[in-house]
C-alpha cells in the first residue's frame, strides 16, 4: 500500500492559476465554478484518483482554502493500492 499524497494550497492555486495560463499571484481566493471543474480534473489526473464529492463538500470548495480541506478529506477517503 503506498502513501497518500497531500494536497498543498500552493499546488492548488498552482492548478487554478493554470486555467487561463496566469500566473499564481493573479489567483484570488474565490473559486468559481470553472476553476472548480478544471481544479477536479487536475486533481484527479495528479494523484490518479477518481474523486466523488456530495454537494455539501462542492459548497465548501468556494475559497481556495476550502477547496484544498475538502481535497486532503476526498484523497485520504480514496482507496490507494
Amino acid at each position: 500500500m503506498r502513501e497518500k499524497p497531500a494536497v498543498a494550497r500552493d499546488d492548488v492555486v498552482a492548478m487554478i492559476a493554470s486555467l487561463g495560463d496566469r500566473s499564481v499571484d493573479e489567483v484570488g481566493d474565490r473559486v468559481d465554478s470553472m476553476q472548480l471543474a478544471w481544479l477536479m480534473h487536475q486533481v484527479e489526473q495528479r494523484y490518479g484518483v477518481e474523486i466523488e464529492l456530495n454537494d455539501g463538500q462542492y459548497a465548501r470548495m468556494s475559497t481556495v482554502d476550502g477547496a484544498v480541506e475538502v481535497l486532503r478529506e476526498a484523497i485520504t477517503a480514496v482507496p490507494h493500492e
